[in-house]
């Protein structure tokens, strides 16, 4: 891979990586609601998942989604509707007190598997898998250095996006404990992940 190959890519990964989207609107409401390390779990399942994902396209999943329309809106039609749901348990958290209770939590294992039913993950794994690696002379030392080079790329996205929700997260409490900057914030993740929804539904 020569360096305006490996340029594109970086430019590729920080547009995809840093825009919101599912992943980087959950690790900042997660992160405001519950603080940094309840949020941390999150963060580092959507490197794994994602990774995974990667992988599979690599081996030959993609073309098989691109190739099967029926599963292609079997997967956007669940990634929607979980969208849909943690967009209402997001909204309906009021105080961080109640936040905790509210069950507004996606562990490890429930954050890669979103990785599997989110269309913005698809569509750049499979950019990836098409624009660097299949067809060419040497896909595996290709992957070699583009699997690590994403990997970091969802990391530190996602961990960027969880810190600035943990330190909105005293200003979101407000001076009195009321929790109204929470409820607003709150209640704007959730329209993003709705918005999102709606936005796959349109791919």
């Amino acid at each position: 891979m020569n360096w305006q190959e490996f340029t594109a890519l970086l430019v590729l990964a920080t547009a995809m990586s840093f825009s919101p989207g599912p992943n980087t609107t959950l690790s900042t409401a997660l992160a405001a609601n519950h603080g940094l390390r309840r949020a941390l779990p999150f963060v580092c399942s959507v490197p794994v998942g994602w990774g995974v994902l990667l992988s599979l396209c690599a081996m030959g999943l993609g073309a098989l989604v691109l190739a099967v329309p029926l599963l292609s809106w079997l997967i956007k039609l669940v990634g929607v509707g979980y969208l849909l749901w943690l967009a209402s348990k997001i909204a309906r958290s009021r105080q961080l007190s109640q936040a905790d209770a509210a069950r507004l939590n996606v562990g490890f294992w429930q954050g890669a598997a979103l990785q599997f039913v989110n269309i913005k993950a698809w569509m750049l794994a499979l950019a990836i898998v098409s624009g660097w690696i299949a067809g060419r002379a040497d896909p595996g030392q290709r992957f070699a250095v583009v699997l690590p080079v994403m990997l970091a790329y969802a990391f530190v996205s996602n961990l960027t996006y969880a810190l600035a929700g943990s330190l909105l997260r005293e200003w979101l409490a407000g001076p009195d404990g009321s929790g109204r900057r929470l409820r607003a914030f709150n209640r704007i993740m959730a329209l993003v992940l709705v918005l999102t929804a709606l936005w796959m539904l349109t791919l």
